[in-house]
C-alpha cells in the first residue's frame, strides 16, 4: 500500500492535493473574474440532420514491443528506425552487409542488430526480422550476444527462437538455463540428441538411457550421432577404442558432445561463433588467444581482453602466435614503464605483427591515448604514433598534432576534422573520399527516398552495401556512401571508415 500511495503521489500530485478543502485555497475564493480579450465559448457540435454520420472503421496495430540490448538513446538510432520497411527484405539485407573489412561498418552493425528497435507491421515481421538479428550475430561470432537479445525477447516463445538460443548456450557454457527450459517444454525442440544431453544434464540418466534406446530401434538419427551420444552416455564401455571420426561440420551440440567424451575438436575451421568456447578455462592459453583474435577482428571481444591474454604468463614457445605474444609484451612493458627509447624500439615490431592478423584498429584503441602522452623525438616513431592515433577514437585529437607536413598527412588531418575538400588529394582513393564529405555530391535515389519515408534502419544497410561496393574500386559508389552517412548523422562512421580506407586499406 505504501509503494501504490507514492505512486499515485508522484504521478498525479493533483489528487492528492485536492483533497483539501476549498476554503483553503486563498487564490481561489479571492480571486477576481478575469475576461481574456478574443476568446469564444466553444460550444459542443450541433448536428444540421437527425441522419447518421458516415464512420470509417481501420483495425488498430498493435506496436511490437521495442527489443534491444543498448538503449536508443545511447546509439542514436530511433526505436522506429525500421518502421515502413519489409521484414523480409530486411532480414535479407542484414544477412548480406559486408563488414569483415572495416571496422567502422562493423561497428554500425553491431548497433543496428543491439539498438532497441520496434520491428515492422506485418504478420510475423516481429519473428523475421528477431530471427535474422540473432543469426547475423551468430554468424559474426557474437554468441554472448546472442544469447542476451533472445532471452530479452523471450527464447521460449517459438521453436526457432529456442533453437538459436539453445546453440548460443551450448559455446557459451550456459547451457544449463537452456536444458532446463527444454526439460519442462519438451516441444521446444525435435532433435532427440539435444533432449538426451539436457537429460543428462539435469541428472536423469534413466531417462536419457530410454530416448537413446528409442532412437536406436526406429533409427531416429544417423549413425554417426548415434555412436556419439552412445559414448557420451556409456563412456565406460568405449574406453580404449579409437576416436570417432571428425565431423566437417558440427552444429553446436556435436562440438559440446565431443568436448564431453575427451575427443575435444578444434575451432580455427569451424565458424566464427565457435571460438567462443576456446575462451573458456578447458582450452589451452594458445587456443584462447587465437579465438580471442578472431573474434576480435570482428568487433566481437573488447580490445583489452586479448591483451590480456596476450601477457598472461610467458611464451611457450616462438613462431606464430608466440611471436605476436612476445612482440605486445614487449612493448606493453616499455609502454609502462614510459620508455621512450624503448617504446621505439618495440612498437614497429607489435605493430607489424598487429598488421599481419588484421587488428590494427583494436591495437589503436587500446594504445593511442597512453602513445599520445608520450614525447618521442625519433621521427619514424612519431609518424608511426600519429597515424595509430588516427585509427582510434581519438582521431580528431590526433588531426590537430600532425607531425609534419606532407600532402598525404595534410589530407589525413583534415579528414579527421571533417573537411578533406579542403586539402590536396594524394590519391585517387582520396579524391573520392574527399568527393563524399562535399555538400554538393548527391545522394542516391534509393536512399533518398528511404529517407524520406522514415525507413532509416533500411536506408543505412543500403548505404553500407554501397560502401563495400566502393571500397572495393567503384570511385562513385564511395562517395556516394559517404555522403548518405553524413545525411543521416552518421559523420563519426564516415570519417571513421575513410581513415581505415587510407590507413590500412580494404581487403
Amino acid at each position: 500500500m505504501r509503494i501504490e500511495s507514492f505512486l499515485i503521489a508522484a504521478l498525479f500530485p493533483t489528487l492528492v492535493w485536492s483533497q483539501q478543502p476549498l476554503s483553503a485555497i486563498d487564490w481561489l475564493k479571492d480571486a477576481p473574474a478575469v475576461t481574456l480579450p478574443d476568446t469564444m465559448v466553444m460550444e459542443p457540435p450541433v448536428s444540421s440532420s437527425g441522419n447518421r454520420p458516415e464512420v470509417d472503421v481501420l483495425p488498430l496495430e498493435e506496436l511490437s514491443a521495442t527489443v534491444g540490448l543498448v538503449s536508443a538513446s545511447v546509439t542514436g538510432l530511433p526505436v522506429d528506425l525500421w518502421q515502413g520497411s519489409d521484414a523480409e527484405k530486411i532480414a535479407d539485407l542484414i544477412s548480406r552487409v559486408p563488414v569483415r573489412h572495416s571496422p567502422a561498418m562493423q561497428k554500425l552493425l553491431y548497433s543496428l542488430l543491439l539498438t532497441e528497435s520496434r520491428a515492422p507491421t506485418g504478420p510475423g515481421a516481429d519473428e523475421t526480422l528477431l530471427l535474422a538479428r540473432l543469426d547475423r550475430l551468430m554468424e559474426l561470432g557474437a554468441s554472448d550476444p546472442a544469447q542476451a537479445l533472445v532471452e530479452q525477447a523471450g527464447p521460449i516463445e517459438s521453436r526457432e527462437r529456442f533453437s538459436r538460443w539453445f546453440d548460443a548456450t551450448l559455446l557459451t557454457g550456459d547451457e544449463d538455463r537452456a536444458c532446463s527450459a527444454l526439460v519442462t517444454g519438451p516441444h521446444l525442440s525435435e532433435d532427440y540428441a539435444a533432449h538426451i544431453f539436457c537429460q543428462v544434464r539435469r541428472g536423469d540418466w534413466e531417462s536419457a538411457a530410454l530416448t537413446l534406446e528409442a532412437v536406436h530401434a526406429l533409427d531416429l538419427m544417423t549413425v554417426e550421432r548415434r555412436a556419439l551420444l552412445d559414448r557420451f552416455l556409456s563412456p565406460d564401455i568405449f574406453e580404449g577404442l579409437p576416436p570417432l571420426p571428425r565431423p566437417g561440420q558440427p552444429d553446436p551440440l556435436e562440438f559440446r558432445l565431443f568436448e564431453t567424451i575427451g575427443e575435444r575438436l578444434g575451432t580455427a575451421t569451424l565458424p566464427r561463433a565457435f571460438a567462443n568456447a576456446d575462451l573458456r578455462d578447458v582450452a589451452g592459453w594458445k587456443a584462447q588467444v587465437e579465438a580471442a583474435e578472431r573474434l576480435t577482428r570482428m568487433g566481437v571481444l573488447p580490445p583489452n581482453q586479448l591483451i590480456g591474454l596476450y601477457t598472461e604468463r610467458e611464451p611457450a614457445a616462438s613462431g606464430g602466435v608466440w611471436d605476436r605474444v612476445e612482440a605486445i609484451q614487449r612493448f606493453d612493458t616499455a609502454l609502462s614503464l614510459g620508455n621512450e627509447t624503448a617504446v621505439a624500439r618495440t612498437l614497429p615490431q607489435a605493430w607489424r605483427k598487429m598488421r599481419e592478423i588484421g587488428l590494427e584498429v583494436p591495437f589503436a584503441e587500446l594504445f593511442a591515448a597512453r602513445l599520445a602522452e608520450l614525447d618521442i623525438q625519433d621521427r619514424a616513431t612519431r609518424a608511426l604514433v600519429w597515424r595509430i592515433r588516427l585509427l582510434s577514437r581519438l582521431y580528431e585529437d590526433a588531426a590537430r598534432d600532425m607531425p609534419e607536413q606532407n600532402p598525404e598527412n595534410v589530407f589525413l588531418a583534415a579528414l579527421a576534422q571533417g573537411v578533406p575538400g579542403g586539402a590536396e588529394a594524394p590519391s585517387d582513393l582520396a579524391a573520392s573520399i574527399a568527393e563524399g564529405f562535399s555538400e554538393d555530391t548527391a545522394i542516391p535515389a534509393e536512399i533518398s527516398d528511404l529517407r524520406r519515408n522514415g525507413q532509416l534502419g533500411e536506408a543505412i544497410l543500403e548505404a553500407m552495401m554501397l560502401f563495400d561496393r566502393g571500397a572495393r574500386g567503384n570511385p562513385a559508389d564511395l562517395s556516394s556512401a559517404l555522403a548518405s552517412f553524413r545525411a543521416m548523422g552518421l559523420e563519426d562512421t564516415a570519417r571513421r571508415a575513410s581513415l581505415e580506407l587510407m590507413l590500412m586499406g580494404y581487403g
